[in-house]
Order: C-alpha cells, then sequence, then structure tokens
C-alpha cells in the first residue's frame, strides 16, 4: 500500500504502454486510480477508462500542451491528485521534460516505463545502449529537400543520420517512415542504411516489418505508432574535416579555377573561429571550398553559401554531393540577393564580391552575430584598399595577414620552389555596441 497522501502531492507522470495495466507497477496502477484529475492523449485516457476514479476530471492533451501546467498547479491548489499519463518513458522525448521546465521540480514526481524505442531494440535484439535516440513525432515537417536548413522539421534527424551509426526513431503520423526514406534516397544514402519499422507497440496488431530496403520503403505505408530502426550495414572511415587538398575540389577548367588554396584556406578558416554549432555565410563561393569545409567543421551548424557565376555554382554542387554534406545550402545569385533570409551568422567568408565590395561589408558587419568574425581574401590591391575604407568608415576593428605560399616543383632530378599568387587576409569585428 502507498503513504498516506499528502495534503498537496506532487503530480505524478506515469510512462505507460499501449498493452494498458499489464506493463505498470502495483504503485503506478494505484496513483492512475487515486487520480481526481487526469491528463493524456485521449486514446491512452481510453485505454484505461475502466481504472479512472468515475468522479475524475479527464483531460485530453491534444493541442493543449501549453495548458498542462496551469492545470495542474490548478488541481495543486485545490489539493487534488493529479496524474498525468504519457508514453512510455516520460523523460525520453516526452511531456515529463517540458513540465519540469515549466513547474517548480518539488512539484512532479516521474514514474518512467519501458521506453517504445528500448522496446523496438528488444524486439530486434539490438543493444540499445549505442543507438542514437531521435524524435520526429512533431508537426508535419514536410517532404525533404535538398539543401534544407534547420528550419525544416526533419533538419537534425537528417544530420544525426549523417553521424551516426545506429539509430531508433520516434515517427509520427505525419513524419512516417516512409518520408524519412525518401530523404534517406534524396541524400544518395540509401546503401548505407538497412531499416526496420516496429508498428504497434504492445497492441494486439504489434507487427515487426524488416528485411525491406530504404529504396522500397519509400512507397510503403506503416502503422501508426512505430519506431523505426536504422543501421549502417558497413564501416565508415572518419572523414578529414580540415585542410583538404586542392585536388579534392572540382574545379573550373581550362578557365581559372576559382578555388581558395589550402594554404589560404586553413588560415582563412582558423581566423573565423568556427565552433560545432556555428552559421556560416560563404559569398562568392567559387568552388565552394571554404564552405564546404567549414561545413565539415561545424556539423550542429549550418553554412549558406551564394556564387553568381552559373558555372561555378554547378562545380560547387557537384563537390556539395560529392562530400555528402546535409548542413550546406547553396544559391546561384548576386550578392546581396537572396540572402535576406539567412539567419545571423558567427562568421562570414568573402571570396567574391561581383563589384559591391563595400555594400556587402556593412551589411556583414550589421548581421554578425556579437564577437564574430568576417574574413576576406584579396589578390588586388584595389579591392584590399576598398575593403579598408570600407571598415574604417565603419569603425570596426581589423588587421591584415600577407599569405604567399611556396611549393615544391620538379625540375630535372631536383626540385625547386615555385611561389602561388600572393593572397591579402583581411580579417574584421564589428563595433561592439556600448
Amino acid at each position: 500500500m502507498l503513504d498516506s497522501l499528502p495534503t498537496q502531492p506532487r503530480c505524478r507522470i506515469i510512462g505507460v504502454l499501449d498493452d494498458g495495466v499489464a506493463s505498470l507497477s502495483a504503485t503506478a496502477l494505484l496513483h492512475i486510480q487515486q487520480a481526481q484529475v487526469i491528463i493524456g492523449a485521449r486514446r491512452t485516457l481510453d485505454l484505461f477508462r475502466a481504472h479512472l476514479s468515475p468522479i475524475a476530471i479527464k483531460r485530453p492533451l491534444r493541442g493543449a500542451l501549453t495548458q498542462v501546467p496551469e492545470w495542474i498547479r490548478a488541481a495543486q491548489s485545490d489539493d487534488l491528485r493529479v496524474v498525468v499519463l504519457a508514453t512510455g518513458d516520460p523523460l525520453c522525448f516526452g511531456i515529463a521534460a517540458y513540465l519540469a521546465a515549466h513547474l517548480c521540480i518539488e512539484a512532479i514526481e516521474v514514474i518512467p516505463n519501458v521506453s517504445t524505442m528500448q522496446l523496438a531494440c528488444a524486439r530486434l535484439g539490438m543493444p540499445w545502449q549505442q543507438m542514437k535516440f531521435s524524435s520526429v513525432h512533431a508537426k508535419d515537417a514536410g517532404e525533404w529537400s535538398l539543401g534544407s536548413d534547420a528550419s525544416h522539421g526533419l533538419y537534425h534527424l537528417m544530420q544525426e543520420i549523417r553521424h551516426h551509426a545506429r539509430l531508433a526513431i520516434l515517427t509520427g503520423p505525419d513524419n512516417t517512415p516512409d518520408r524519412i526514406a525518401r530523404m534517406i534516397v534524396m541524400e544518395g544514402l540509401q546503401d548505407d542504411y538497412e531499416m526496420a519499422v516496429c508498428e504497434r507497440l504492445c497492441q494486439e496488431e504489434e507487427h515487426i516489418v524488416t528485411g525491406i530496403s530504404i529504396a522500397a520503403a519509400t512507397t510503403m505505408r506503416f502503422a501508426d505508432p512505430n519506431v523505426m530502426l536504422l543501421w549502417r550495414t558497413g564501416m565508415s572511415s572518419a572523414p578529414v574535416l580540415f585542410g583538404l587538398a586542392d585536388d579534392r575540389f572540382q574545379q573550373r577548367y581550362p578557365g581559372k579555377g576559382l578555388i581558395t588554396k589550402q594554404e589560404v584556406r586553413a588560415v582563412s578558416l582558423a581566423r573565423m573561429q568556427l565552433r560545432a554549432d556555428s552559421i556560416v555565410w560563404d559569398i562568392g563561393a567559387g568552388s565552394g571550398s571554404v564552405g564546404l569545409e567549414a561545413a565539415r567543421l561545424c556539423q550542429r551548424g549550418h553554412v549558406y553559401a551564394i556564387e553568381k557565376n552559373p558555372d561555378d555554382h554547378q562545380i560547387a554542387l557537384a563537390n556539395w554531393r560529392q562530400f555528402g554534406l546535409s548542413n550546406y545550402s547553396i544559391v546561384n545569385d548576386k550578392a546581396p540577393a537572396g540572402m535576406s533570409h539567412w539567419p545571423a551568422p558567427d562568421a562570414i567568408f568573402i571570396g567574391g564580391s561581383g563589384g559591391e565590395l563595400k555594400e556587402l561589408i556593412a551589411l556583414c558587419l550589421q548581421r554578425l552575430r556579437p564577437h564574430g568574425w568576417l574574413v576576406m581574401n584579396f589578390v588586388t590591391l584595389e579591392n584590399l584598399s576598398t575593403a579598408i575604407a570600407a571598415l574604417k568608415d565603419a569603425g570596426a576593428s581589423w588587421d591584415v595577414i600577407s599569405l604567399q605560399a611556396s611549393r615544391s616543383k620538379p625540375i630535372l632530378h631536383m626540385n625547386r620552389m615555385a611561389a602561388e599568387n600572393p593572397v591579402w587576409l583581411v580579417c574584421a569585428q564589428a563595433k561592439a555596441s556600448v
């Protein structure tokens, strides 16, 4: 038996499964039976209807998440015993974290159950401590498109698929396994993963779908609710993140190959002070070398690139596809057109300005986040002079680095040093607001 309930009992957030009372402890069931206010999904309330007090106030959860903290506060102020029913483990992509953030922690008690993702792993005999747990059980994210950024509801899942060998995914009525499979195919990863879908766990209609290809799953329909499991079919080597050789990038030949050379690229990226979650702008992307290498470094961030030349834009697209990145977007336009919707950056690289350098510098300094860096590369005295004048007018702090690398070249049975063109790196930060 339970101890006598306090005058103002804590709200019990109880994890339940679709087998009803079968997977509940005696303590959890007694809390449900004694609840005077009970909150949960309509389907879950129906599942436990026979075990609820006939005078209990039942509050369906759908579409009312933001009201739940107030419901709980009101019940506790009236000395009513309140229970929230959640699926599986309420602290694993469940409501408990939300309520803990909106209520005093002493006001709640979490009574967990086995998570549905844990159950899915058990059904297939897969150790779940190796799994990356993810959830897209939210509002309709829409179909995936290449180059989507963090505003898309499937973006974070796509990054996790890129960087994890095993995933367990809570899907939703809209963000279904077939939609996820179409995203994987669009990103060219369909041969890298196998999948299974565990439908209606702990219900009479439970069904485990396995042995299907990602491509086949794109046109299949799966019973809801379900959990999707993904696992990589082979070993993958960790990619080089920094200092890629120039020949790793496609370039436009026989015309000038627009690429920031390895030595200059390395110093430019270092001066951009990138973090794993940095938002980066790459203006005048050329072949995309700086932006693509930045995307490899900023695995939890995103790179927004723009290139006005159609041929170079196509080459940058080819390099993007070659490196297999899902945190990179590029548009074919002349800056600053097409940039107004980009989020504020932590770092900006300007490799080409299309004759609008002064205006671009002013825009970049205005949009940079606090302590963000603007890094520019120039090979002409005129552009260097224009940039310094614009930075002085803006009151920015800045410095210039002159780089001239020389690379060894064979000559007969010996080697000589061949000089690359000199490059000036202009690095700037916006004037700090008082």
